[in-house]
């Protein structure tokens, strides 16, 4: 079917300035944000000190989780230059810096966004929903302008250096940006959910004061940890999945067809600048109506950007592979890709949706855990495991379906084309996450600055929407998590020049026991972390409680910062070891079993990581709405025996949720994008 008017095909370099200023619009919306977010007011001098608190706290520990992260990188540069290649080398600068930038920002404007929201929510929840999605979006269309920016970018770059194998080279801006990510998502995590769960089981279970008392002396740290592991964990995590798909996706491309086909190669730098143009129109529309639903408007939002998306990426799909294109040998049509990209926007809603089933207290799996509290932490604790399992049925079966789907309909292109259209709307999805912290952040302040309980009343539903939100976009990051390693898989099979993972090899067979042992051992080093972390928190609370006596009866101020400082240290320390476990393995099995061997390392990793990421994540969103659903009233309400058994089902489901199973998401990508960079060199 061709367009209703006539054009001529787009050169390469048109496509290529077109992503280019998709990118910049998606930065220069960001900037404009952060100017308009820090020209709103900022409260009472008692807010502005808490806020203080809470911005000096995560920037102290980016500031030292970097310098980690630097000494690390050069090393890896060192590397990568002298046994691979410069070109290389320099995209994994390049990855590594955008992706740090990205977080950076994002986390930047969260710590300021927070007491704004506080602020405005005295003028209603219209104002203080409008600042936290605003400053969330700025998050957002950093990590998708980034990214888009580091792509075509470098490919262009390379191209007018007359690299031979430009495509090869991009992988080290995937290899980057994973590093930034893993160090990242786990670090941030450790240090969150360390104070989370110290905070709790001091605070909630032993003294029985409330969530956010600034009597207890983790609250400040649970505050920074929000921002450092929601908002600049998840930041780096997606820009991880939004470039690795695009990059995985153009070198797929490159050896799939003739002479490397440009239109074809370009194709997804194409589709991501629509969207991002989209996104920002989607963000606009995002406002609650009067008695509206919060999470209607930020669905709203996302449909409305789906829409236009779609709307044009048929036109410029025909206008610039036109009727057809030859991949793997065989004739493709165009509207074949473009329907695989809508299949992968379809497989991101129906993954948002059922995340939001297992996750959310309006359906029967959160009931059932919180009605299991009644009689008890064991049952509580069974109830959430089982949950968490049966929560990997329907994804697993939803992207089994969209593969099928779009393999049937462009091979393993049309895959790799529905990954792209999945993660085309990452903007509005990150920005969806990170309103959760800022909201979450602005009731922590409005409870310790002692503002009027009408205020709670408004920024506890803003923030409850915002549990809701980090949820559906976890669901929505596994997803993502899942096809882009399978397109990084198929790179890296394309390239094995004729030689498959035969299961008769016995080497495919241990690199598939290995692969397979990957997420397992890094999601127990990341749980025994976070629960050493919340002990020293812990230890730190009771020695403050008993040596400070005067705390509880509020004439004594608890020593904020001693908590920060202990998270800080521990999840610099603890983060270390599980984060090179998939760089190490897949050098190892590649130089000592061969690069079959390693082929069965990939596919182990994907397929336990896939698993394993779903049941953690779901599994711990299902335990923190339990607690908030009897929180809300149901069971007994606060201070009852099941409450007491919910917060045990929550400090279990804490570290699932926000530190192991977001990281493994990153983690079978890590492995496959490793294996793809020694490929030249088994």
């Amino acid at each position: 079917m061709n367009l209703p008017f006539p054009l001529s095909p787009p050169s390469a370099q048109f496509c290529i300035y077109f992503a280019l200023i998709a990118a910049a619009s998606a930065i220069l919306y960001g900037l404009l944000a952060i100017r308009w977010i820090k020209k709103q007011p900022a409260g009472s001098p008692s807010m502005q000190f808490i806020a203080g608190a809470i911005q000096e706290g995560a920037e102290a520990y980016l500031a030292r989780q970097y310098k980690i992260i630097t000494l690390v990188g050069m090393l890896l540069l060192l590397i990568i230059g002298y046994f691979i290649d410069v070109e290389t080398a320099g995209g994994f600068v390049l990855g590594a810096i955008f992706s740090s930038l990205a977080g950076f920002l994002g986390m930047h404007i969260s710590v300021r966004a927070n007491v704004r929201t506080a602020q405005a929510a005295q003028a209603g929840a219209g104002q203080a929903f409008l600042i936290a999605i605003r400053g969330g979006s700025i998050t957002g269309m950093l990590v998708v302008g980034l990214g888009l920016l580091a792509a075509g970018g470098y490919y262009s770059l390379l191209k007018w250096l007359g690299t031979p194998n430009p495509l090869h080279a991009m992988l080290g801006i995937a290899f980057g940006a994973s590093l930034i990510a893993i160090f990242a998502r786990l670090g941030g995590g450790i240090f969150t959910k360390g104070a989370d769960v110290g905070a709790d089981i001091v605070g909630k279970v032993e003294a029985g004061i409330p969530e956010d008392d600034p009597r207890n002396p983790a609250v400040i740290a649970d505050n920074v940890g929000d921002n450092v592991g929601d908002c600049a964990g998840m930041a780096a995590d997606l820009f991880e999945s939004y470039t690795v798909s695009l990059i995985a996706t153009m070198l797929l491309a490159g050896l799939l067809t003739a002479d490397a086909d440009e239109r074809v190669v370009l194709y997804p730098l194409t589709l991501a600048g629509i969207s991002i143009l989209t996104s920002i129109a989607g963000i606009f529309c995002i406002r609650i109506r009067p008695g509206g639903s919060i999470m209607s408007a930020l669905y709203r939002g996302v449909g409305i950007a789906a829409v236009l998306a779609i709307g044009l990426y048929y036109p410029a799909t025909h206008w610039l592979l036109e009727d057809r294109v030859i991949i793997s040998g065989r004739l493709v049509p165009s509207d074949h890709l473009f329907y695989s990209a809508i299949l992968g926007l379809g497989l991101m809603a129906a993954l948002m949706i059922t995340t939001d089933y297992y996750t959310s207290s309006d359906y029967a799996p959160v009931q059932r855990i919180a009605k299991a509290a009644t009689t008890g932490d064991g049952t509580n604790v069974i109830a959430g495991l089982s949950v968490s399992m049966k929560a990997t049925a329907v994804p697993v079966i939803l992207i089994c379906a969209s593969m099928w789907a779009s393999f049937q309909l462009g091979g393993l292109f049309g895959i790799a084309i529905a990954s792209t259209g999945m993660l085309s709307l990452t903007g509005l999805i990150v920005g969806m996450d990170a309103y959760g912290p800022i909201t979450d952040n602005a009731g922590g302040i409005a409870e310790m600055a002692g503002m009027p309980e009408e205020i709670r009343g408004i920024t506890d539903p803003l923030d409850a929407v915002g549990n809701t939100t980090k949820a559906v976009t976890k669901g929505f990051a596994m997803g993502s998590a899942g096809l882009a390693a399978l397109v990084l898989f198929s790179d890296y099979t394309s390239k094995l020049e004729g030689q498959v993972c035969d299961l008769a090899d016995i080497r495919v067979i241990i690199g598939l026991f290995l692969g397979g042992l990957v997420p397992y051992l890094f999601a127990a080093l990341a749980m025994e972390a976070v629960g050493r972390a919340a002990g020293d928190v812990v230890d730190e609370v009771r020695r403050q409680f008993r040596e400070i006596p005067g705390i509880m009866d509020g004439t004594a101020q608890p020593d904020y910062s001693r908590a920060v400082d202990i998270l800080t240290t521990s999840a610099i320390r603890k983060m270390l070891i599980p984060s090179l476990l998939p760089v190490s393995v897949p050098v190892l099995v590649g130089f000592t079993l061969g690069k079959t061997a390693l082929g069965g390392v990939l596919i182990g990793a994907i397929l336990s990581g896939l698993y394993t990421a779903i049941a953690m994540t779901v599994g711990g969103g299902a335990f923190d709405n339990a607690k908030k659903y009897i929180e809300a009233g149901h069971h007994g309400g606060k201070g009852s025996p099941a409450h007491k058994a919910s917060i045990t089902g929550d400090t279990v489901g804490d570290p699932y949720k926000d530190t192991a199973g977001p990281a493994v998401n990153i983690i079978i990508k890590l492995v496959n994008t490793v294996a793809l960079l020694i490929t030249p060199l088994l």
